[in-house]
């Protein structure tokens, strides 16, 4: 069993207090957005021996590779340890983002070595070979957007907003053949033509009818019962970087519209979710993406599992989140990084899903298991004292991290107490790893291995 000593990544997302209200320390004062904890070798965890806490920290990565079918067992088949599991804390928006399947990470990988693209390279897509699906559970108040919404639901936001830019227009220009829209803020911005992009837009998402440019759409006949080649459309405009929201004053325009309209942000939780996110990105097309996408607001405990081409954006909150080992995101918005546009809607899956929720199942008083539907990891929560003595799941290799109270794991005759945001690693090889409550108090234990 091994200790793991991780660090904190400083993404300028990241919240300035939650992880060190977690952990019940003074803050930084800077941003801290994400722990890791596995063997990526972005950022691999420290281990340290159980029995010799004060040795020295050996990168995880490295001590898997010296040794991989002992240590990692019926995980050895994917090369690696299959997950990762990171703290992560939103303050502010991430970007939106999707992620490849594995075909598509191996193709896209191998293409950009071979073409030599740094491994460290800003403009680098693929950073492995390896998909990413994954889950994040909530541990505080969590807020998210997963996946696109019905064409039907998208478009109304879409209708409402043009007529939000029509009314505001009227206000501010004296009638549709006024002059450049005042409220935006940007001169030679005609509200006019932002008001006819969108009602473009809300038609295709509605009716498949001809698109923003008014050209013919796809046609209602071609499109399916989820919209899919309707909200491909749409998504494409927003983000074409040659487009008209590329440079941000039709953004500022339709952010200033709605900021004027209460009522439609009272009636349309995807509008107040657009408006609260140009707080952060005030000219950016995501905003507008946004409108786009299923929004989500998890309570603690309450999980979502993102699939392969599943867009989305995490907004606030701060979670447990377990994926498949890889770094691998195609980025579309909400960000100062590389944005690739055509990669992006290469991966993407273009259909409606409802919010993709993951239930627990219930192993008994204060043990719940998680499984998506991925092949690399199952979650478990232990609620302690409730679940006091019980032994972890393993096929393989298991990660366990506290998250509240003390909590003590045993494994043989090695022994550690962890304080929230610790974490041990146990190898396949070890003894099964007997946790409960270490202080009288509750606590709470995520434990990650194989399903």
């Amino acid at each position: 069993m091994f200790l793991l000593r991780t660090s904190i990544r400083d993404y300028a997302w990241g919240s300035a207090t939650l992880l060190a209200e977690l952990q019940g320390r003074t803050p930084t004062g800077r941003p801290e957005a994400e722990m890791w904890m596995g063997a990526h070798p972005g950022a691999p965890a420290g281990a340290v021996p159980a029995s010799d806490p004060d040795s020295a920290p050996v990168p995880l990565d490295e001590l898997l590779a010296a040794d991989p079918e002992v240590l990692l067992g019926e995980a050895a088949r994917y090369g690696r340890l299959p997950f990762l599991v990171k703290l992560l804390a939103a303050g502010r928006p991430l970007s939106i983002q999707a992620h490849p399947t594995r075909d598509q990470a191996r193709a896209g990988f191998a293409a950009e070595e071979a073409t030599n693209v740094p491994a460290s390279a800003p403009h680098r897509n693929y950073r492995d070979d390896n998909h990413k699906p994954e889950m994040l559970v909530a541990l505080t108040p969590f807020s998210a957007l997963c996946g696109f919404r019905s064409a039907q639901d998208a478009g109304t936001s879409f209708s409402r907003l043009a007529q939000v830019l029509a009314e505001n227009m009227e206000e501010h220009d004296g009638g549709p053949d006024g002059p450049a829209d005042a409220a935006s803020g940007a001169p030679g911005t005609s509200a006019a033509s932002v008001a006819q992009s969108l009602a473009g837009h809300a038609d295709l998402l509605l009716h498949g009818g001809a698109g923003p440019d008014g050209q013919g759409g796809p046609g209602s006949a071609s499109l399916d019962g989820g919209g899919g080649p309707a909200l491909e459309r749409v998504f494409s405009d927003l983000l074409d970087p040659a487009g008209d929201w590329s440079s941000g004053t039709w953004v500022t325009a339709v952010v200033a519209a709605l900021k004027n309209a209460p009522r439609a942000l009272d009636e349309d939780l995807n509008l107040a979710t657009a408006v609260g996110i140009a707080e952060h990105f005030p000219a950016d097309p995501g905003v507008l993406v946004s409108i786009l996408l299923n929004r989500v607001d998890l309570a603690p405990g309450q999980a979502v599992h993102l699939p392969a081409g599943n867009v989305h954006a995490y907004l606030h909150g701060l979670g447990v989140e377990v994926m498949a080992a890889s770094d691998n995101v195609l980025r579309g918005g909400l960000t100062p990084k590389h944005v690739d546009v055509p990669e992006l809607r290469r991966v993407v899956a273009f259909e409606s899903v409802p919010v993709p929720y993951c239930a627990p199942l219930s192993e008994g008083d204060g043990h719940l298991v998680f499984r998506p539907p991925f092949e690399e990891f199952q979650v478990e929560r232990l609620d302690l004292p409730a679940a006091d003595g019980t032994t972890l799941a393993a096929r393989g290799p298991v990660l366990a991290l506290c998250t509240a109270g003390r909590v003590r794991v045993e494994a043989g005759a090695e022994a550690a107490v962890l304080a929230p945001g610790e974490s041990v690693f146990l190898t396949a090889a070890d003894a099964a790893a007997i946790v409960q409550g270490d202080s009288g108090e509750p606590a709470t234990l995520f434990s990650v291995t194989l399903p």
